[in-house]
């Protein structure tokens, strides 16, 4: 597991930043419907270790070759 510190923490902020912004936006806007940002992310994370795939994860083993795939459907 080389490197995978850094795409770990990665996929965190990036979660945490949707959370964030789901109920950001529902505040700001009074908007109910800015939850469902939250309600399908956190749905992608009670499946993901049940599909081993995570969008996030797809996209930073992308952009991060050098290190292991991590959640890459295997």
């Amino acid at each position: 597991m080389k490197n995978n510190h850094a795409k770990v923490r990665a996929h965190d902020a990036i979660v945490g930043v949707l959370y964030l912004i789901s109920a950001g936006l529902t505040l700001y806007t009074q908007n109910l419907n800015f939850l469902w940002i939250a309600v399908a992310v956190g749905g992608l994370q009670i499946l993901s270790p049940l599909t081993k795939f995570c969008p996030v994860y797809f996209v930073l083993n992308k952009m991060m070759p050098d290190t292991e795939p991590l959640q890459d459907g295997k």
